[in-house]
């Protein structure tokens, strides 16, 4: 089986984390003797373009093609604006942009199908490409169809509507994203799977998890883009509770992102800079490790679809604390594997860190409770399993 994947997320040269969840799944489906081959398309940056800051120079960086750790992948440029300007119509121009090197690949690579992640634009191409092609095109939509582009203007919101109405199967990677999609566009989808991401074994720390520190430190982490969102205030707002009763308390903020500068000077108006450290972007390979040596995870993140992060922690053997309403209540019991809390809710917040703090035992065992729901339930190896069932559902239908 020949399978085409276009994915604007992907890594590439300049970025080796960029839709890392969709290079591990073609990992894994390549595992399964499946042949793949990847279009990532790439905004043209020509001169001057490429002068207005270090993400267009870098796009003018990436090379047209190259092999990303066995995967062949192409770089076709396509005209993009910044700040998702016109973004309603950028599936027409994505399309022309990899409509050449599609036609080109097909005639040395005939390709079977074809898998766009997110609807727009990388969707709206396949589409196009599908169409002219005679394929089949399945589209996987992740959080940002749903929470951003669905709700951007009614150009977007048609534009994903008619993406996942054409498809021949739409995958979402949670249960919660489909029942907000189907609200947002107020129709149901009969072609549309929920088959969730997974977890490397690489994001496993398998070295040995004990601290020489004297003090018996206590650590909780947060992994994320620092954005509103995903709640870090409301944890800096929880630590200023609780490092009165848990003064061996210290908190990780792994990541990067627009609102850091205001939650380092949020930590240090509340007394909290020996407790906090902020580490900003880590190597991907240092992520376990830190997973590993830390003691809880906590992410009281709203509009999350899915939330790899915690499975990532869990998978580490870490009891986890996320909110009702969101897709990680599709692999977190409450009680049993880790705790969830209302959104934008600090005493709820303090009380479920509290709970963990004070009952060492039982997180441990919490803990080891959601490794083993990890590794019986959602490894990318399953992920492949139930993708390339689709797959051939998709292709003895058509």
């Amino acid at each position: 089986m020949k399978i085409l994947v276009i994915s604007h997320l992907f890594p590439s040269p300049l970025n080796d984390i960029s839709g890392i969840f969709v290079h591990e799944q073609i990992k894994a489906l390549m595992s399964r003797d499946v042949d793949v081959r990847v279009i990532s398309p790439v905004p043209l940056a020509p001169f001057p373009i490429n002068r207005m800051d270090c993400k267009w120079r870098d796009y003018s960086r990436i090379p047209q093609n190259c092999v990303v750790d066995g995967v062949q992948t192409y770089y076709p440029r396509y005209v993009s604006f910044p700040r998702a300007w016109f973004l309603a119509t950028s599936g027409h121009r994505m399309y022309r942009g990899i409509r050449g090197p599609a036609k080109w690949m097909h005639s040395e690579f005939p390709f079977d199908l074809i898998h766009a992640h997110v609807a727009l634009p990388d969707g709206y191409a396949g589409l196009l490409l599908a169409r002219e092609l005679g394929k089949p095109l399945v589209v996987t939509i992740h959080g940002e169809d749903v929470y951003i582009n669905a709700r951007k203007d009614g150009g977007c919101r048609a534009a994903v509507k008619q993406v996942v109405r054409t498809a021949d199967r739409v995958i979402f990677v949670s249960n919660r994203i489909k029942q907000v999609l189907e609200s947002e566009l107020c129709s149901t989808f009969e072609n549309a799977i929920s088959i969730h991401n997974g977890v490397s074994a690489t994001k496993v720390y398998g070295g040995s998890a004990a601290r020489t520190d004297t003090a018996k430190i206590i650590i909780i982490i947060t992994v994320g883009y620092l954005i509103e969102r995903k709640g870090h205030r409301y944890v800096l707002e929880s630590m200023k509770q609780l490092v009165q009763k848990h003064p061996q308390l210290r908190y990780l903020i792994v990541g990067s992102g627009p609102m850091r500068s205001n939650l380092e000077a949020l930590a240090e108006k509340m007394g909290l800079k020996k407790y906090v450290n902020f580490l900003g972007n880590v190597p991907s390979e240092e992520l376990p490790r830190l997973l590993g040596l830390s003691d809880i995870f906590v992410l009281p993140s709203w509009n999350e679809a899915f939330g790899i992060a915690y499975l990532e922690a869990m998978a580490n053997g870490k009891p986890v604390i996320g909110c009702y309403g969101e897709g990680v209540e599709e692999f977190v019991t409450h009680g049993k594997t880790g705790l969830l809390v209302p959104p934008r809710d600090v005493g709820s917040l303090v009380q479920a860190l509290d709970t963990l703090l004070s009952h060492r035992e039982e997180a441990k065992a919490m803990g080891e409770r959601a490794r083993m729901v990890v590794q019986e339930n959602f490894t990318w190896k399953r992920n492949a399993e139930k993708t390339l069932e689709v797959y051939r559902d998709v292709l003895n239908d058509h």
